[in-house]
Parts: structure tokens; C-alpha cells; sequence
């Protein structure tokens, strides 16, 4: 790598004001205060090496950091590769996600009218694995041979950003990371695997909402069956029933309160019909909506396919659980930048562009021009 093949450095300064803050974290560990390289430092190497093409590798970020355009204008010196191993284990990834969450909050919504008004704070939640060393030993998986971390991640429909997240061991339960990470304001859509009456009742406690979709042989007692209007058959709902109880009688009244059974039909991929049960406490919301809510839970999929073969992010730059943290957090935030920058969810044609600009292929006239087509199309 060449300095001259390096450019774009001014689109990080838009988050330097928040990096800045990083900048003393692990600092009272330095007694004699010779560290070199900083957190905010640290993080602005692994954002270049998600934009730019030719890093590939920590060796490569090493060997960056010693090219003195990266030094003036990212403010380090070269780092050796001691100090980066090191980095990836000695500063708090928690300071990161703080940033995520700033930075989604400054997302605008993509999608707009009466739709998104009634679906307002919907959130997809699911998990993805990152498979891992054999000698990642915090990586528990299906056995010692086989390690993986996973991502548990909150990502808002209608801005279309990830605006939380959390990583664990591959062998960790879903369910509790999201009780662990409940916000107020939500409208939180979930697959059958988190399907729990005791984490529905969480969900309302936070002050939150939930359509989860749940077995077809849970038991319940109908209060009301709910006619159908044209838009709901048309979305192909065929029963919208109120629950008195959802349970048998036997069961804890978790939930105390009426909530709807919403059984919508459609087609496999493979052709084979099948039904969707899907619970929600939303008693106010069209069925049609509900149905609509629940098939945008796969927007959380494309996020993860883009996450790890676009962004890519199935490769891992530290074996510890501290620096998988920090990486996963970098890329979310390097996720985000794109949608802030563009106005648009991040796509591969628009990954290329900003890559061809960092790597000095392409003008910057010429990526203005890319994002305005983007905002001209909408």
C-alpha cells in the first residue's frame, strides 16, 4: 500500500467528535504513560480497514498505520502488531456500542406514510453466528472442534439500521440476550425461538410492544373473533381472534392482559402451503399490518447476509471475546456511516463506490455523483 492510493479521510471526521471520547480508555493501566496507540486511534485503523480494499488483514492495518498520510490525518503513530493485539484486548468494546446506538438514534426513517406512522419503532431482533478458532475457547459451539461467536442484533425497520447489539458465545440463549437489552418504545418482531409468554410479559414491562410468531398448537381461549376486512384477506390473513387467555388453564396468566392471535396463510418457497401464528398485544393495529410487520422481520437477514459476505465480517482479526467485540461494533458503526452518508440502506454497488473512492480509483466527484443518483431514485 501507497500513500498516494489513500483518500476520504474527511468522512471520518464526521465521527471523530464521537471517537474523541474513546481517546483515555485503558489509559490508568499506563503508568508510565508510554502507550502509543489510543482507542479512538485504534478504531479509526480497523473503519480504514472496512473501507479500503487493499487491508485484508491485521498485518495489513500494521502496515498502514506506518504511511504518514494515515498518521497525520487519523492522528497515530505506527502501530506495531504487539500494540494492536494488545488493543483488541484491553479496551472496553461497551464505549463502542454506546456509539452505535448514538449513531442510529441520528438516523432519519427510510419509509414514510401511514404504514411506517402505525409500525413506528419496529424492530426485527435476531441472532447470527460468526464461526471462530478452534482455539477460541469462550466460543462455545457444538463442541471443542467446532467455536463461533454470535450476534445478537436489534435492527430498526424503517431507518434500516442496526440500532443495537450485543455478542456472546454461539451457545448462548437468544431470548436472554434480548430480555437483557429490552428499550422502551419498541415494537420488537421475533421469530418462533424467542416465542416465550414470560419474555412477552418483559416486553410489556419495558414499555414495549411485540408480534412474535409462535407454535400452531398454543393454547388459548378466545374473548372475540375479529372479521376480516378485504386488505387483511388480500395480506392473507384468515383468522384475527382477541385472547382472554392465552394458555390452557393450567397455565400462569403471564401476560394479564387481552392480547390478538393473528393466523395468516402463504406459500413456501417450495410450493407447500403454511400457516403463521402470530401473537401480538397490538389490539389497535390493521391484521393486514400485523402480517406486513412480520414479513419485514426479514430485513434483519439481509443485514446479516450484507454483514458478513459484503462488509466482511466472517473474518475475525482477534481470537479474544473482547476483540470480536470491538470488530462486530466497528462494522455496525461502519454500516451505519454509509446510511448517514447516503441517505439510503448500505447495498454492494454502493460499498464498491465508497471502496473504489477510499482506494483512490474513483473521484470524489464521481462518489457524489453515486449518492445522488441514490437519493434522486427515492
Amino acid at each position: 500500500m501507497k500513500e498516494r492510493d489513500l483518500q476520504g479521510f474527511k468522512y471520518f471526521q464526521i465521527l471523530q467528535p464521537l471517537l474523541d471520547r474513546l481517546h483515555s480508555d485503558a489509559t490508568q493501566r499506563d503508568r508510565a504513560g508510554n502507550r502509543q496507540l489510543h482507542f479512538d486511534q485504534y478504531g479509526s485503523l480497523i473503519l480504514l480497514y472496512f473501507f479500503n480494499p487493499i487491508l485484508t488483514s491485521l498485518r495489513g492495518i500494521q502496515q498502514a498505520s506506518a504511511l504518514g498520510k494515515v498518521q497525520k490525518l487519523l492522528g497515530c503513530s505506527r502501530a506495531s502488531f504487539g500494540s494492536l493485539s494488545e488493543a483488541s484486548r484491553v479496551f472496553d468494546p461497551q464505549l463502542l456500542r454506546d456509539i452505535l446506538v448514538e449513531l442510529a438514534d441520528q438516523a432519519v426513517p427510510l419509509m414514510h406514510g401511514k404504514e411506517a406512522e402505525a409500525l413506528r419503532g419496529l424492530t426485527a431482533v435476531d441472532g447470527s453466528v460468526l464461526p471462530a478458532l478452534s482455539r477460541m475457547a469462550w466460543a462455545l459451539w457444538t463442541d471443542d472442534r467446532h467455536r463461533a461467536a454470535k450476534l445478537h442484533l436489534h435492527f430498526d425497520v424503517l431507518k434500516g439500521v442496526p440500532c443495537d447489539a450485543t455478542v456472546t458465545a454461539a451457545a448462548s440463549s437468544e431470548p436472554d440476550q434480548l430480555r437483557a437489552t429490552l428499550q422502551a418504545d419498541r415494537l420488537y418482531v421475533i421469530d418462533r425461538g424467542y416465542a416465550g409468554y414470560q419474555l412477552f410479559r418483559d416486553i410489556l414491562d419495558a414499555g414495549s410492544s411485540f408480534i412474535g410468531r409462535v407454535k400452531d398448537n398454543t393454547a388459548f381461549t378466545v374473548k372475540e373473533e375479529r372479521p376480516l376486512t378485504a386488505a387483511a384477506a388480500a395480506a392473507g390473513v384468515v383468522r384475527d381472534v382477541v385472547l382472554a387467555k392465552l394458555g390452557t388453564s393450567h397455565h400462569k396468566d403471564y401476560l394479564q392482559r387481552p392480547v390478538r392471535l393473528i393466523v395468516v396463510r402463504r406459500t413456501k418457497p417450495d410450493g407447500s402451503p403454511e400457516e403463521l401464528w402470530l401473537l401480538t398485544d397490538r389490539l389497535d393495529l390493521p391484521a393486514e399490518l400485523v402480517a406486513l410487520a412480520y414479513r419485514y422481520r426479514w430485513t434483519v437477514e439481509l443485514f446479516f447476509r450484507w454483514f458478513k459476505c459484503i462488509l466482511g465480517c466472517r473474518h475475525l482479526l482477534s481470537s479474544s471475546h473482547n476483540g470480536v467485540e470491538i470488530q462486530v461494533y466497528l462494522a455496525l458503526i461502519a454500516s451505519l456511516l454509509i446510511t448517514l452518508w447516503t441517505g439510503k440502506k448500505p447495498t454492494k454497488r454502493t460499498w464498491e463506490m465508497l471502496q473504489f473512492y477510499f482506494a483512490g480509483l474513483a473521484s470524489e466527484a464521481e462518489l457524489i455523483a453515486h449518492i445522488e443518483r441514490l437519493q434522486d431514485a427515492q
